[in-house]
């Protein structure tokens, strides 16, 4: 997977070829799907959500930029696999997940694999984790219409922020934080599910 689908793409940050190898994706999916883990395509967990294709999470994670004392603060658990990847590198992880179900199944694959630096919010991801900002990364795993103003906010000087935005079609951004202001650039067209939640739509 690593080989022909990450780095044969690109993909060459040491750190986040090496998460990919070491997290075990068949984990994150549910029974019936195991025998794709592997493949190069997003896969069904339930809820009307996906756990995105290997590559795109090695891109996204590798477009962070992130060091190993790095806070990361990721909108949208799902099953708990980006995190996991995000684990690897960082040195603590916040998660905020809607859906209680996935929330509660995420944690206790993440727990039973060991990780010990995440912690777990079940909420509406629009308005981040601002008690406990600010991050030096925010990585959104759903796509809201327009980037919630409050995200890039929560951004240290020079942090980074990457989701995807629209609906129908979809630009991945990258976003990072100089001043009270930030600078922001397309990275890729995807598909991801949309973000679920109250605010997720209202325009900065």
């Amino acid at each position: 997977m690593v080989r022909d689908q990450i780095e044969a793409r690109g993909v060459a940050d040491s750190r986040v070829l090496m998460a990919m190898r070491r997290v075990p994706r068949h984990l994150f999916v549910p029974d019936d799907m195991r025998g794709y883990a592997y493949a190069d395509e997003p896969l069904p967990i339930g809820d009307g959500q996906t756990i995105s294709q290997p590559y795109i999470v090695a891109f996204m994670t590798e477009a962070l930029g992130l060091g190993t004392a790095d806070r990361v603060l990721e909108v949208g658990t799902g099953s708990g696999y980006q995190t996991a990847v995000l684990a690897e590198i960082a040195v603590e992880v916040f998660t905020i997940e809607i859906i209680a179900a996935l929330a509660a199944r995420a944690k206790q694959v993440l727990e039973s694999l060991g990780y010990v630096r995440i912690r777990f919010r079940t909420a509406d991801g629009a308005s981040g984790w601002p008690e406990e900002a600010p991050f030096d990364a925010i990585i959104a795993t759903a796509a809201p219409l327009v980037m919630p103003p409050a995200w890039p906010a929560l951004l240290k000087p020079g942090g980074t922020l990457v989701l995807p935005v629209g609906a129908g079609p979809q630009s991945l951004i990258r976003v990072v934080r100089q001043g009270s202001g930030w600078r922001e650039e397309k990275l890729l067209d995807v598909r991801f599910v949309p973000l679920i939640g109250e605010r997720e739509g209202e325009p900065p």
